[in-house]
């Protein structure tokens, strides 16, 4: 599991997770009887993630100022995942990031921007300024 899953994962609730995939063709669940097409489960709509509320919340209780709106150092502090440059480093591998990655501070902004981006991709209402 990469770095932005990572962040991902802990973002989101598990039930805003993409659904299981399906079972293989053939098979059946068990219980299914003599069906000739698998059962599949119902979509599950996914509601919105508020994760402005959600980040503020975290960072009133972080026991330390943790301003994950322009830092993406604090933002993974905030969710308890390695901030060292070697890991931004490959969470910059990890998002394509073509520029130098011994310029730590534009590899910030840019990887900051990338994550909010990737943040409402997945459901996240993210604030308007934070994203492209």
């Amino acid at each position: 599991m990469g770095i932005l899953s990572n962040i991902l994962g802990k973002i989101f609730p598990s039930s805003h997770a993409a659904p299981a995939p399906a079972a293989p063709a053939g098979t059946a669940p068990a219980g299914a009887g003599t069906s000739a097409t698998p059962a599949q489960p119902a979509p599950v709509a996914m509601s919105e993630v508020d994760v402005e509320k959600l980040l503020d919340d975290k960072a009133k209780n972080a026991g330390e100022k943790l301003n994950w709106k322009t830092s993406i150092v604090d933002l993974m502090k905030l969710l308890a995942l390695d901030s060292s440059l070697a890991s931004r480093k490959e969470l910059a591998k990890e998002l394509h990031y073509s520029g130098d990655p011994n310029d730590s501070a534009s590899m910030n902004v840019w990887l900051h921007r990338q994550v909010m981006n990737k943040v409402a991709a997945n459901g996240g209402k993210v604030p308007a300024d934070l994203k492209d």
